[in-house]
């Protein structure tokens, strides 16, 4: 496995795909006499060497051999890092041991006291990346396992943006989480992917960032909601907000739960942003169906720039992944007119019976969660 992390980067994926070994093989990599690879380190049937090595930002190479359950041999230049388990978050926060620098850095920031609540040791962390920063500390490849851990949504928000300055500051952060605050889709090249294959094993993959045009508007739209795209197993594109009201209870319907199934219904803010959210799902291999309107009947052709658009989704997606609504959605779902449109369709959809869902919704539905479930 290999990857490329830069001064930021959060590693994002599936329960048990490896994303904590990921961050554990890189302290034992950095940190000195951390303890050595276990037996258990080990998957089933591999061999049982390890070989973990790096090539430093000052082209420095360093290494690590082990057999387990035999001790580890390091070579290269130590690297001060601090790796925060989530195991010990309403703890001591700091994996031991942290090397010289690393260890003189916890004793000196991340010192903590006696407490009877775990929500005090993640608070701690927050107030110790504050002092990090304003202390002007660099030169440290800081791990975090779940940074989110007992931290409310207003915490989580202002500790990324510490991690941020923190890595600005001459730092570097590694982090796996599970939280869309942590998730920036305007800085796609920041985040890295796990998945696990029995084949492949645990593997890494780093998506190429966006241009500078649709990362502004990806920026703009993507709000920390829409962020949990990245962490859902497939994901439903819809035009706004209407639509996102409505599938939740088509779901239902259709004796689907949608938080169980893990599917995440975007609201793209208009059909014109489709696109780039296809291309999003696709650079980060999480799968899609795109529905928009055809704003035009059957048998008459859309405007110009409504049949270019609808090509270009259709070019992107696919055919077997796009669901076209003709002439639009209010036609399909029964709704007259477009005055107050979400609550007409929540109260025609919130008790409606599965045999009475519109045909193009349920196909919707079932094409979703056949990727969901795949």
């Amino acid at each position: 496995m290999r990857f490329s992390p830069g001064p930021v980067c959060g590693l994002v994926g599936g329960p048990s795909v490896g994303k904590s070994n990921v961050l554990a093989a890189i302290w034992m990599l950095l940190a000195r006499g951390s303890a050595a690879p276990a037996v258990s380190d080990v998957a089933a049937g591999a061999a049982q060497a390890i070989h973990l090595s790096a090539t430093l930002g000052d082209g420095d190479e360093i290494a690590l051999e082990a057999s387990p359950p035999g001790r580890a041999t390091e070579s290269g230049p130590p690297v001060p890092v601090l790796f925060l388990p989530a195991s010990l978050r309403s703890g001591r926060l700091i994996a031991d041991p942290a090397g010289a620098h690393g260890g003189r850095l916890a004793r000196r920031y991340f010192a903590l006291g006696e407490s009877s609540s775990s929500a005090a040791p993640a608070a701690a962390l927050v107030a110790a990346l504050d002092q990090l920063c304003d202390a002007g500390e660099k030169g440290l490849v800081l791990l975090i396992e779940e940074p989110e851990l007992f931290l409310r949504p207003q915490a989580q928000r202002y500790l990324y943006r510490l991690l941020r300055r923190f890595a600005r500051n001459g730092n570097q952060v590694i982090y796996s989480t599970h939280a869309p605050a942590f998730l920036n889709v305007g800085r796609l090249e920041e985040l890295a992917f796990v998945e696990h294959t029995p084949d492949s094993g645990t593997m890494v993959i780093q998506p190429e960032p966006l241009g500078a045009d649709e990362s502004f508007r990806a920026l703009s739209e993507l709000d920390a909601e829409r962020g949990e795209l990245f962490l859902a197993r497939a994901v439903l594109l819809v035009e706004g907000r209407t639509e996102k009201l409505t599938f939740p209870l088509v779901f239902r319907a259709l004796a689907y739960d949608v938080d169980r199934e893990a599917i995440t219904i975007l609201d793209c803010g208009g059909k014109p942003n489709i696109p780039l959210f296809v291309r999003i799902c696709q650079a980060v291999r999480i799968p899609c169906i795109a529905v928009h309107d055809r704003d035009a009947p059957i048998g008459r052709r859309p405007s110009k720039s409504e049949s270019a658009l609808n090509a270009e989704i259709v070019k992107l997606a696919g055919p077997s992944r796009t669901v076209v609504l003709a002439p639009d959605f209010e036609a399909v779902a029964g709704l007259r007119g477009h005055r107050h449109k979400p609550a007409r369709a929540w109260q025609r959809f919130s008790h409606i019976e599965a045999d009475r869902v519109p045909a193009a919704l349920s196909q919707a539905v079932a094409q979703i969660v056949a990727l969901a479930r795949a």
